[in-house]
């Protein structure tokens, strides 16, 4: 096939995919983001991104364009589901609630700016250490490289995250002023509590 035909059938498989996983799976962040909670969301989003990729780079033999091209559709659907009922919809959202208003446009803009970063050194990172056939870096390797990377976002999401679900902008800052260090998640609701009442205010 041309290029056109190539670019005709890529638009195609994206098509297909944004229909059947990508937009349900902003559907169903918008039903649970009140219910369940933008930490839970986003931490569920990374874990099953991340079983995703490391079951896909698990089965890959390079065979992308046999019969088993519909087994990998799915788990890549997969991927993309877990990414809209997730980090792709939630990290719009936390920063905008959870930056002081002082400061909220100017860090939600550094935000945006360091995923955008992020997102082009993956992308030309991948290019650069695939370049080579014979040496470089494989698809299972890379898709094992990014599960990694979801993994590590559980675990900043988990413990690092605060919620903010049910909270109005000025009880978000409040919290900020009077505890000063919120991100140790695994503390007992006791020992936070007490934490948080003996902490003077300004």
């Amino acid at each position: 096939m041309n290029l056109y035909e190539d670019a005709l059938q890529v638009a195609k498989f994206q098509a297909i995919i944004a229909a059947s996983a990508t937009i349900p799976g902003y559907f169903v962040t918008v039903y649970l983001i009140d219910r369940v909670g933008r930490v839970k969301i986003q931490a569920t989003g990374f874990f099953f991104m991340a079983v995703s990729l490391f079951t896909t780079a698990k089965i890959n033999r390079g065979n992308w364009g046999s019969n088993a091209n519909f087994g990998f559709m799915i788990l890549y659907g997969f991927t993309f589901f877990f990414s809209n009922l997730g980090p792709n919809t939630t990290t719009f959202i936390v920063p905008a609630e959870l930056f002081p208003a002082r400061f909220r446009a100017t860090c939600h803009g550094i935000s945006g700016a360091v995923g955008k970063v992020g997102a082009i050194i993956g992308t030309i990172g991948f290019l650069w250490a695939s370049r080579d056939p014979r040496h470089g870096v494989d698809v299972s390797k890379a898709l094992t490289a990014m599960g990694v990377v979801c993994v590590l976002g559980f675990f900043v999401t988990y413990f690092f995250t605060r919620e903010t679900m049910g909270r109005s902008l000025e009880d978000n800052e409040n919290v900020d002023e009077l505890t000063g260090v919120w991100f140790v998640r695994f503390w007992p609701n006791k020992i936070w509590k007490k934490a948080v009442q003996q902490t003077p205010m300004n």
